[in-house]
């Protein structure tokens, strides 16, 4: 692994991510949404595999690059709606993800699979796009869970919580009992998960 071209490239991807007008206050510092979103998801990932390939360090990076790009309320908000946008910022963040990949000089092999990861291909058959699926799993659970148990009603948590709880493997479960939540947050999970 080329230590010299991931780090341009987390340089590059972080670089475009700071530009988010969206910010949240991380330990009194208001910090672009999407740069802390990547930089979380890399963390993440180191420590839950640690020997991950290079095209995976790179997939979860990337994962929402410039995502405000395409904001949700561009679609219709209902199901069909979501569902579109979902799959239009997949397509998108391969795109900007493969164009940086290719100015930092990876080979069209590494690029092809950061865009085969981003794109969560093959989720549950493929290896890497499985850990990826774990890894945005476990950044939701240990970084965005606790607001939004707090906006939603509990019958709603619980349904959001099984279907995370349905795309992640056994691993990826295990991580995820590890993760301090408060006393509400365990409450609704052992709920979902009974």
């Amino acid at each position: 692994m080329s230590a010299t071209k991931i780090n341009e490239a987390f340089s590059i991807i972080d670089i475009s991510n700071s530009n988010d007008p969206n910010k949240e206050l991380v330990n009194g510092t208001s910090v672009a949404k999407e740069l802390i979103y990547g930089q979380r998801m890399s963390r993440t990932l180191d420590n839950f595999i640690p020997e991950a390939s290079e095209a995976l360090q790179l997939a979860a990076r990337a994962q929402h690059i410039c995502r405000w790009e395409i904001p949700r309320n561009s679609y219709p908000m209902d199901r069909v709606g979501y569902l579109k946008w979902r799959e239009e910022l997949k397509k998108f963040h391969a795109k900007k993800a493969s164009e940086i990949l290719e100015k930092v000089g990876y080979t069209q092999e590494i690029i092809d699979r950061v865009s085969f990861l981003i794109q969560k291909k093959k989720l549950k058959k493929d290896e890497d796009t499985q850990i990826l699926e774990d890894v945005i799993c476990l950044v939701f659970l240990e970084f965005y869970y606790s607001d939004f148990y707090e906006k939603h009603a509990s019958e709603k948590v619980i349904v959001i919580l099984q279907k995370t709880w349905k795309k992640m493997s056994e691993k990826g479960h295990q991580a995820a009992l590890k993760i301090s939540y408060s006393e509400k947050g365990l409450d609704l999970i052992k709920q979902a998960i009974a």
